[in-house]
């Protein structure tokens, strides 16, 4: 078997050692699924990235992704991140734009001379909305802390999560999910994520606080998820939070876990479709080799 070189990454980090940690095995088109499985499992970080060749394929570089528990068609700080070391390690900086091809599809990443990198994310579907009061019980609150002027409602840009709109940061610091009660929510339901976002942040000059809780996959918290806030970013549109059409906004994750997170969050509703970006940096803090 071929050398098979890794890095980790931190994403959505300001900063080394902040961020959602990737791990990315280049190179790794001879590993099996199976294989590609125990790594990520091996890793334990929210996602693992795997670069099949260094070449491209229709005009992408063909990437896998798995959390620890399972294979997955898409996911943001994966995307964002994978580009990253595409772009540094394999072109040597000079790719302005690239594109991945995913399960999910074809997503191209653009690069700011700013350091902050951009994923342009497929459009948004929405599911059904859910009672407040079974989300309220899931989080540990009571219902009065859910906004209900906005729905509990379902939303996928290539992975759905359930988006809950809280009224304050104090409710988003106490949320809690209840395991049982979660699972048993989620065994027939289309989104298994749940993201809470409130209008209030840790830090200026900041929009919003998210928090992610990702247990069915394998990671109780994450630190910041790219397709999650691309999820936010479309509900915020479809539901004019901001009262109108369009967003362009600073969206914070992870400060409850000590992996303070920060996600560029853009989207415009045009008709009935819905345009979305979400951006950020990413920072390569370690380079190894599979043995």
């Amino acid at each position: 078997m071929k050398k098979i070189t890794f890095y980790i990454v931190d994403v959505f980090a300001e900063k080394k050692y902040a961020g959602n940690q990737l791990a990315v095995f280049r190179e790794a088109g001879d590993l099996s699924g199976d294989e590609m499985q125990q790594l990520a499992r091996e890793t334990n970080f929210s996602e693992t990235t795997f670069i099949l060749q260094d070449g491209q394929r229709d005009g992408g570089y063909d990437v896998r992704i798995f959390t620890p528990a399972e294979e997955v068609p898409f996911a943001g700080h994966p995307t964002l991140g994978t580009a990253h070391v595409i772009r540094s390690e394999i072109l040597k900086g000079r790719a302005a734009a690239l594109s991945l091809n995913l399960k999910v599809g074809k997503i191209s990443v653009t690069f700011g001379r700013d350091g902050y990198n951009w994923m342009k994310q497929i459009e948004p579907e929405f599911g059904k909305p859910h009672p407040a009061k079974a989300m309220a019980a899931i989080l540990g609150l009571p219902v009065s802390d859910i906004d209900g002027r906005f729905p509990v409602q379902e939303v996928s840009t290539g992975l759905p999560f359930f988006i809950v709109p809280l009224k304050t940061l104090a409710s988003l610091k106490a949320a809690k999910v209840d395991r049982n009660k979660y699972f048993a929510f989620i065994k027939d339901t289309w989104a298994k994520g749940i993201l809470v976002f409130c209008p209030q942040a840790h830090e200026a000059p900041n929009d919003i606080s998210v928090r992610v809780f990702v247990d069915y996959f394998g990671v109780p918290e994450d630190p910041a998820t790219g397709s999650g806030n691309g999820c936010l970013a479309g509900y915020l549109v479809k539901h004019r939070y901001f009262g109108q059409d369009r967003i362009d906004i600073r969206s914070e994750q992870g400060f409850e876990i000590g992996r303070p997170s920060l996600l560029l969050l853009k989207a415009e509703q045009d008709g009935e479709r819905i345009s979305i970006s979400v951006g950020g940096k990413a920072v390569i803090v370690a380079r190894g080799e599979l043995v």
